[in-house]
């Protein structure tokens, strides 16, 4: 049992730092950077590894994207609404729309609603409540795209199954 903590941690980190390497592929999109890979990472975390690791993997990734200078406040509310939404709705639905639509949701929805008093308190930005909520939209859609067709693939053919200790390798 201790064995598969390890690697989840592992692949975690694995992630967290895929994040980081791609970071710089982000759009800007007002005053946001819209990281469609950050997306596909939350979706990829949220159904492989479940809600707990997505959130912090997510929060690391927003922290290291900037302190790197490759990220902004928004990232937070964002990633992690969306990491959570996500492997919440996988882990008591058990089906890949579900996390995808959680992705969206979260971060789209409830993130782009969080980042507003972020955005104004913090950042000094002037924009509408609802000023996020298409951006990140936008975002987390590409990164849903991503996911659909490589996180669709990895489960029919069990890659990361095997690689987890969920299936016994034959």
């Amino acid at each position: 049992m201790k064995n598969n903590h390890v690697k989840k941690l592992a692949l975690a980190g694995i992630l967290v730092a895929v994040g980081i390497v791609c970071s710089p592929l982000s759009i800007p999109v007002g005053a946001s950077k819209c990281a469609p890979i950050q997306h596909f990472i939350n979706i990829l975390s949220g159904v492989f590894l479940g809600p707990g690791y997505a959130v912090g993997m997510a929060f690391v990734t927003s922290l290291l994207r900037n302190l790197m200078g490759t990220g902004t406040l928004l990232a937070f509310p964002g990633s992690m609404c969306g990491a959570f939404l996500c492997g919440i709705l996988y882990k008591y639905g058990k089906h890949l729309p579900y996390a995808y639509a959680g992705e969206l949701f979260g971060t789209s929805v409830i993130g782009g609603l969080l980042s507003y008093p972020v955005a104004v308190l913090l950042m000094g930005s002037k924009s509408a409540v609802f000023g996020f909520v298409v951006p990140f939209f936008i975002s987390s859609f590409g990164g849903t795209i991503l996911a659909v067709v490589l996180v669709t693939a990895m489960k029919k053919m069990k890659i990361l199954d095997v690689y987890l200790g969920n299936l016994k390798y034959q």
